[in-house]
């Protein structure tokens, strides 16, 4: 049986404030201060449990935007400690008021874990 982390511990990548609407949809941060770690598979956002079509959804990372779709096992989404990654959705739009967002992610070991923040967009 996988081990199972708690919502609360995942819950802290999150940057609080950092929720903003972008001309093309919208994006959060994540800063990794637990430890590092590998997504083998990047699960599709959900916005106030509407789910983002996968090949809507990025991460950027130093820079670098990859679609959640070309994470696999051979090519992970790295989560290096107190490195900042962006992940987003394009052609979505936010609702006013709080939102909420569920992000998850599949790491070898652990399976398939999933978290989510309310919190209130702001426009970029």
């Amino acid at each position: 049986m996988p081990l199972q982390v708690p919502g609360f511990l995942l819950r802290r990548l999150y940057v609080r404030g950092s929720l903003r609407r972008t001309d093309d949809g919208f994006q959060l941060e994540l800063k990794n201060t637990l430890g590092s770690g590998y997504a083998r598979r990047l699960l599709p956002l959900q916005v106030n449990g509407v789910q983002i079509p996968l090949a809507s959804c990025f991460f950027e990372v130093e820079g670098v935007r990859r679609a959640f779709a070309d994470v696999t096992p051979d090519s992970p989404f790295s989560l290096a400690l107190n490195r900042t990654s962006l992940l987003g959705g394009e052609d979505t739009s936010l609702p006013d008021g709080v939102v909420e967002v569920t992000i998850g992610f599949e790491v070898q070991g652990l399976g398939e874990l999933s978290f989510s923040v309310k919190d209130t967009p702001a426009s970029d």
